[in-house]
Parts: C-alpha cells; sequence; structure tokens
C-alpha cells in the first residue's frame, strides 16, 4: 500500500466513527491537515510553485470552513480534534 493510503487509515481509526468514516468533518479536518503540512514542505523548497500554493491556500480554506462548522454543530468533537492535531493553543 501506498504511504498516503496508510496515513489516511491512521488518521480515520483514531477519528472516525467506524472504519470507512471518510466523510465527518473531524475525518476530513485531520486529512486535510496532513495534506497542508505536506503542502508547505514542498513551498518550503520550492516557494516559486504557485499551483502548489494555490492548491494550499484552498485546503487551508476548506479546512477552516469545516472547523467552524464543527464547532457550530459537536463542540466536543471539535476541542478533541485541535487538541489531537495540535491545531491551536
Amino acid at each position: 500500500m501506498s504511504e498516503v493510503r496508510t496515513e489516511n487509515e491512521e488518521i480515520i481509526e483514531s477519528l472516525g466513527y467506524h472504519s470507512r468514516d471518510t466523510g465527518s468533518s473531524g475525518v476530513q479536518i485531520a486529512i486535510l491537515t496532513s495534506q497542508i503540512l505536506k503542502l508547505t514542505e514542498h513551498m518550503k523548497a520550492n516557494h516559486k510553485d504557485f499551483r502548489t500554493k494555490r492548491s494550499l491556500h484552498i485546503m487551508v480554506s476548506k479546512r477552516q470552513k469545516h472547523l467552524k462548522y464543527l464547532k457550530r454543530t459537536a463542540p466536543e468533537k471539535y476541542r478533541e480534534v485541535i487538541k489531537k492535531l495540535k491545531l491551536r493553543k
């Protein structure tokens, strides 16, 4: 299996409601966070890669929308996701 697939499976195990849960906000936030971290490392080495920069901005805004939704609908799950992913202090 690829590295990304195993990483996503670990994320689903830790934050998902069941083994095939890819749609819940917590899982989507975690997957977006892992992709954002990878793209951030890529951008450090390739600062003129504007397509990746645009993709990074899109992913950050998607994650922000998911966090806002999760905070409004399930505050306890929001706090759990924030704590596990170490997004805020």
